[in-house]
C-alpha cells in the first residue's frame, strides 16, 4: 500500500475514522457542494437534497472505520448519499400512504426577475431547468443514478459503475434508457402516435 498524501481525501478520512474532528470538517466543506449538487438533480428538490446530503455525511462519519482508502472517498460518499436519498425517498411514501395524501411536493421557490430585456429569457431557460429537474427527478432510480452521475458529475461510465455496483455497459445502458426517456417527456412531439 502506498503511502497517504496528507491533503487528501483518504488521509482525511484515515485522520477522522481516529477521532480528528478538523479533519472531517475539511472532508465536508471541500464536498457539501458537490454532494448537495447531486443530490439536487437526484431529487429534483432542494430540501430533500439538502436533507440527503446531510444525512449522508452523518452516516460517513459513523461509517468513518469502515471507508476503504484504497477507493476514492468522493465515491464512497455519493454511494452513502444514493442510499440515504432512497431511505427518505421510501420514508416520504410511507408518510404520504399513512396521511391519505397522494400529492407529489411541489417546489415553492419564487423567480425573481431581473429588470431589462434578457429578464423574459431568463424567466425562459429557469423554467426549462426546472422543467428538466422535474423529468430527471421522476426517471426510475437506477436510470436516474447512472445519468447523474454521468451527465452531471463528471464521473466516467467506470467510475459510475464502481459506485453504483454495475458494470460499465449497465451504466451505458441506463443513460441510454433516461436520456431516451427525458427526450420523450421534455418534447412531446417524440411520443409515439396512438
Amino acid at each position: 500500500m502506498t503511502p497517504l498524501d496528507p491533503g487528501s481525501d483518504e488521509a482525511l478520512a484515515a485522520r477522522a475514522a481516529g477521532g480528528d474532528e478538523r479533519a472531517f470538517g475539511e472532508l465536508v466543506r471541500r464536498h457539501k457542494e458537490p454532494l448537495y449538487r447531486l443530490m439536487r438533480r437526484y431529487t429534483g428538490n432542494p430540501d430533500q437534497a439538502y436533507e440527503a446530503a446531510h444525512e449522508a455525511f452523518i452516516a460517513a462519519w459513523r461509517a468513518l472505520g469502515r471507508y476503504d482508502p484504497n477507493r476514492s472517498f468522493m465515491a464512497w460518499l455519493r454511494t452513502i448519499a444514493f442510499n440515504k436519498a432512497r431511505d427518505l425517498a421510501r420514508r416520504r411514501m410511507v408518510h404520504r400512504f399513512l396521511l391519505g395524501s397522494d400529492a407529489l411536493e411541489e417546489e415553492g421557490a419564487a423567480i425573481a426577475a431581473e429588470e431589462g430585456s434578457d429578464a423574459e429569457s431568463q424567466l425562459a431557460a429557469q423554467e426549462e431547468m426546472r422543467a428538466l429537474d422535474r423529468a430527471i427527478a421522476r426517471l426510475p432510480g437506477k436510470l436516474k443514478e447512472a445519468l447523474v452521475l454521468t451527465a452531471f458529475e463528471g464521473c466516467s461510465q467506470k467510475e459510475a459503475g464502481e459506485i453504483l455496483g454495475v458494470s460499465e455497459k449497465t451504466v451505458e445502458t441506463r443513460v441510454y434508457r433516461a436520456r431516451k426517456i427525458l427526450a420523450v417527456t421534455l418534447d412531446p412531439s417524440l411520443r409515439p402516435r396512438a
